[in-house]
């Protein structure tokens, strides 16, 4: 898939979202950790996040809440 080149302006916001993230982790990894050891764990950190998030949002579904499994006749 070919796209067109990103702009300074799509990597800067994307800078601003990641680096934070980033920080997080390697605060808290060991000295001598490199960068792609902090990315591994950023990695695993991260999914565990969205496992984490999915149960959350789970528990929180209930009456009128839940989510319907059914599928609309316009939705498809």
């Amino acid at each position: 898939m070919i796209s067109k080149p990103l702009t300074e302006d799509e990597v800067q916001r994307a800078a601003e979202q990641f680096f934070p993230l980033f920080t997080i982790v390697r605060n808290r990894m060991p000295a001598n950790s490199t960068t792609e050891d902090t990315l591994k764990v950023m990695e695993t950190v991260c999914g565990l996040a969205h496992k984490l998030r999915a149960e959350n949002e789970a528990k929180l579904a209930f009456g009128f809440n839940k989510k319907n499994d059914t599928i609309k006749p316009d939705e498809c």
